[in-house]
């Protein structure tokens, strides 16, 4: 059985023990366990589609580390005028193991 969840703007297929890394989410009460509730649709034996979202069905996650992704460079520059601009970046990522797929 696999789902496919959107967080975070994004959309990522998923299956039980999968580890993921997704945008960071604020912390809850309940630091170790994730609930992701878009889930938009679920595979498997039977195809359930989503009218955007599957009505009930959830995707219950852990929490493994805090990550940060790979380095971003951002250059600028202005032809014939001397302006050049390094600037980096590196997103802050939740890395996550998928436990239940609940229909």
């Amino acid at each position: 059985m696999y789902a496919v969840i959107e967080t975070g703007g994004k959309q990522y297929r998923v299956a039980p023990g999968d580890v993921i890394d997704v945008e960071r989410l604020p912390a809850g009460d309940e630091a170790d366990e994730v609930v992701f509730e878009r889930v938009l649709m679920i595979g498997g034996d039977e195809v359930k589609i989503g009218t955007p979202v599957v009505e009930g069905a959830r995707v219950t996650a852990r929490r493994l580390a805090e990550v940060r992704g790979p380095k971003i460079v951002v250059f600028k520059k202005k032809r014939r005028k001397g302006y050049r601009r390094t600037n980096g970046h590196r997103q802050n990522l939740l890395r996550v193991r998928i436990d239940q797929i609940q229909a």
